[in-house]
Order: structure tokens, then C-alpha cells, then sequence
């Protein structure tokens, strides 16, 4: 996995045209460095101590600006609540029913990469498992 700076990932956000607030900065980061696709509601009370200003609806305005410009995407692997996940490259979902841990599955497939199928513009794709991971099967 590539380490990310908050240089880099201020860059990153300059490019894509997003004001990188010292805030935003720090829920990429930890989004990206934690791995656990969070909700909003996680993301809050892991970095409310860190920075105390940080308050629910800058997490969530900052994921959905995130989202917009496609620099995250948002997960709906269940009804009752949205993940984050940093986007790198096309891949798939499993979420464990005992457990609940969401692990990222590769994607081997050409058409993960298309933008268009059959004349139809993709916009937004998710191909999520559910199951038993190997821990509590």
C-alpha cells in the first residue's frame, strides 16, 4: 500500500479543485491509512480527540465533497449506514455477517475498468459478498 503525506494528499485535493482544510486532510488520511471502509459515525470518534473542533457534519460534508470528486466511494453493503472507501483501483466488497468486517476483494475482471457498457455510461458500480470470513466460518 502507498503511504500517503498530508503534502501528497494535499495535492491531491488541489487538483481535484478541493480547499484542503487541515480537517479534510486528516479523515483522507485516516481513511486511507485505516483500511476498515468507515462510517461517518466511526470516522467521528476516532479523530474527535485528535482535533476537538471536528464535529459530525464536517465529516460528512467532507466525505460527500470526497465522494463528488471521486477521490472516495461510498458503500451501501447494508441499508443501515453508508462506508467510505479510498478509491485506488476497481475491486469488490465482502462483508462478514458474524463479524461485520468489510474486506476488500481484487477484481480480475477487464470490465471493472470500462466507463461504458453496451452504449450506457457507468457512473457508479458496486459488486459486494456476503458471508462468513475465514475467521469465524
Amino acid at each position: 500500500m502507498q503511504k500517503y503525506t498530508l503534502n501528497d494528499l494535499s495535492k491531491l485535493l488541489t487538483e481535484k479543485r478541493i480547499n484542503p482544510t487541515h480537517q479534510r486532510l486528516v479523515v483522507l488520511k485516516h481513511l486511507i491509512e485505516k483500511k476498515n471502509h468507515p462510517s461517518v459515525e466511526t470516522i467521528y470518534e476516532e479523530l474527535v480527540e485528535e482535533i476537538p473542533t471536528l464535529s459530525k457534519t464536517t465529516v460528512y460534508n467532507t466525505f460527500k465533497l470526497l465522494s463528488d470528486k471521486n477521490i472516495v466511494s461510498a458503500l451501501s453493503i447494508n441499508t443501515s449506514e453508508i462506508l467510505y472507501d479510498f478509491i485506488v483501483n476497481p475491486h469488490a466488497h465482502f462483508k462478514c455477517v458474524k463479524c461485520g468486517i468489510v474486506l476488500d476483494i481484487v477484481l480480475n475482471a477487464p470490465i471493472a475498468d470500462k466507463p461504458n457498457i453496451n452504449g450506457h455510461l457507468i457512473l457508479d458500480a458496486q459488486i459486494n459478498y456476503k458471508g462468513k470470513c475465514s475467521s469465524c466460518k
